[in-house]
């Protein structure tokens, strides 16, 4: 694998970004964005849009993303495709590997050029790698630790990377989540864009419902408020007691970064006093894996995870298949899952598990990212489920009577 550069030809632009995987194995290629070095997990996504989305969604964090669709950055970038909800916190993801050149943008609603962009959020960029080979590593081998550095001037030390890239332990027993969440409590009401409208604001709500932010994106929440949901946003370290004085009508337990069990230690406890308390609750990606884990279930590191904008997953409920979104490297284990739990969904490329609900209470999950930014729209059904979950529990039993 070598650098290409799309006007010169094979190595004949000096190379100035490096990707050193812990096995010793260098590619070449040009650097953009920030300068620098960082490490982390390589991964690939298949998505064909929605890089801004992408690279600022918190789940990446600890993660170099490698894009499998070629041209990447050519609508460029702007201030609303930001999916974190966390603007105070560093950037997640570590880098960015692309296959072409970014091109200058072509659309409407740029703001600015990718790679200028990339260097506002200090973001080291890639290009010139033959990306195909490099997910095909993947695909085979699993994801690797690596380093990503660009340096213009193409001077790297690159025994010191390997061995950087090397001694990383990897996302497998980190706890990612203090990084991304929110350091304080606050309120959400804007809801979905819609075409020659931009972002509404929700005027009057019918519910209230508490996020845990583990990594929260914006777009889970506008989906709520689209839905007369009120949302108060609570950090990931917040006790159920604190929740449950907020007196919400139910609980979200939102996506996030690293390991699910480690950042379990603290947070599963707290999820099974909610449990508890027999409120409605909705769990997304990491939050899906930490629900598991209250319920008794185990997760695991998955060989090469699954991230794009075009996974088919069955709901077992209605027998529907459905296009997803999907950011995650741990699955739930199913073959440990209680009989007290339901699989709900299935993913129809390898058979992991994506869906739990418990059979007795109003608590359910999916590993996937319903709120499709970016991605395909199929799954938006899930959050009014949650709000039937909501009128149902306050029309209380038997209607209320």
């Amino acid at each position: 694998m070598a650098a290409q550069d799309p006007q010169e030809g094979w190595s004949e632009t000096p190379v100035t970004a490096v990707l050193v995987l812990a096995d010793g194995t260098v590619l070449e290629g040009f650097g953009l964005g920030a300068e620098g070095h960082a490490v982390g997990e390589v991964c690939f996504n298949t998505a064909m849009t929605g890089y801004q989305e992408i690279l600022t969604d918190p789940s990446y964090a600890g993660q170099i993303i490698t894009f499998t669709f070629p041209h990447i950055g050519n609508v460029g970038a702007n201030d609303e495709d930001i999916e974190t909800s966390n603007l105070a916190a560093a950037s997640g993801v570590r880098g960015c590997v692309l296959r072409a050149a970014v091109t200058d943008p072509s659309n409407w609603r740029a703001m600015r050029h990718l790679d200028e962009w990339l260097k506002r959020r200090d973001i080291i960029g890639l290009s010139g790698i033959d990306t195909r080979a490099l997910t095909s590593l993947i695909r085979d081998r699993g994801m690797p630790n690596a380093v990503i550095a660009h340096d213009r001037q193409g001077e790297f030390d690159l025994p010191a990377l390997k061995a950087e890239a090397a001694a990383w332990p990897g996302l497998e027993g980190m706890d990612l989540v203090p990084k991304v969440t929110t350091a304080q409590r606050y309120e959400w009401d804007e809801t979905p864009w819609e075409w020659g409208k931009g972002y509404g604001r929700l005027e009057s709500p019918r519910y209230h419902v508490v996020a845990i932010d583990y990594g929260l994106k914006r777009n889970i929440l506008r989906q709520f408020a689209g839905r007369g949901v009120r949302v108060t946003v609570v950090p990931a370290t917040t006790s159920a007691e604190d929740i449950l004085a907020l007196k919400p009508d139910g609980v979200f337990l939102s996506n996030g970064p690293g390991d699910p069990a480690a950042t379990g230690e603290y947070a599963v406890p707290q999820i099974r006093r909610l449990i508890d308390s027999g409120l409605p609750m909705f769990g997304i990606c990491l939050g899906h894996q930490m629900l598991g884990l209250a319920l008794g279930a185990r997760t695991r590191k998955m060989h090469q995870g699954h991230h794009g904008a075009n996974h088919p997953v069955k709901d077992h409920t209605t027998d529907k298949v459905e296009i997803t979104s999907m950011n995650h490297g741990f699955t739930i284990d199913r073959d440990s899952l209680p009989a007290t739990v339901e699989e709900t969904h299935v993913s129809l490329f390898d058979g992991s598990n994506c869906g739990i609900r418990l059979k007795d209470r109003p608590v359910f999950s999916v590993q996937y990212h319903p709120e499709a930014s970016p991605g395909p729209q199929d799954s938006h059904y899930l959050f009014s489920r949650f709000v039937a979950c909501l009128d149902k529990a306050a029309a209380g039993p038997i209607g209320g009577q």
